[in-house]
């Protein structure tokens, strides 16, 4: 093996020595930043204490109540009247026109109706299935108390709902029964149940047609509706309150 020239030795001693004092300078530092670094990763927070912790309360929007006007007696004179006050005070007033009819539908204040749990829809000629939303939640509660008391598959069928004037006009020129003037059928609340046609069809059913009474009668007597038996029409005209 060669050796190496005093001089060439001495160099390497002085950058061996440099080296072991940087290091020695370094090291704490260096050391101090793995063991930040480490912490940062193996550092497992605390589980949170949700018992002690404060929360907000919610804020629900609940709906108004559903204020229904007591009917005055003095505007009474006929129980007609009663149907017509209970119309004047569903929001919009009376239907104008047929215009004024696709207005309230494309504003959703008139709904569709052509059949649903316990009721269906006849075809309609001088009237249109709409109602308003609430009346639409009524009907399908007569429904529904209709099938609880007779079976699951029958149904009562309507025969009039919605009338702009000008259909009401019509209607009492072949109708003499037909309300002459002002009829609540303009106001979205009130529709003809037949008691002579069940599940869509002419059928006289006594049984059925006392079971439907008797669920109307609840009804009114819970504030519900108004109705009324029409004798001529064999129907009931009822009217949601």
């Amino acid at each position: 093996m060669k050796k190496l020239p005093f001089i060439q030795l001495a160099i390497i001693f002085i950058l061996i020595s440099a080296g072991a004092l940087a290091t020695q300078g370094y090291m704490p530092e260096l050391k101090k930043q793995l063991k930040d670094t480490f912490s940062t990763l193996t550092h497992t927070p605390k589980t949170r204490d949700l018992n002690k912790e404060i929360l907000e309360p919610i804020t629900v929007e609940l709906p108004l109540p559903r204020v229904i006007p007591p009917i005055p007696e003095e505007l009474i004179t006929k129980e007609y009247d009663k149907h017509l006050f209970a119309g004047e005070n569903n929001g919009f007033g009376a239907i104008e026109n047929e215009s004024h009819l696709n207005k309230l539908i494309e504003e959703q204040e008139l709904v569709l109706i052509n059949e649903g749990q316990g009721y269906e829809v006849m075809n309609l000629t001088h009237s249109h299935p709409y109602i308003t939303p609430y009346s639409k939640v009524v009907l399908e509660e007569l429904g529904l108390a209709f099938q609880i008391l007779t079976d699951s598959k029958s149904s009562m069928t309507l025969t009039s709902v919605t009338r702009t004037p000008e259909q009401q006009k019509s209607l009492r020129r072949r109708n003499s029964n037909a309300t002459s003037g002002e009829s609540s059928h303009s106001y979205g609340v009130s529709f003809d149940i037949s008691y002579i046609r069940f599940n869509g069809k002419k059928n006289w059913n006594r049984s059925k047609q006392k079971k439907l009474e008797k669920i109307l009668t609840e009804f009114q007597d819970a504030g519900k509706i108004l109705f009324i038996k029409e004798r001529k029409q064999s129907c009931y005209h009822v009217t949601v309150r």
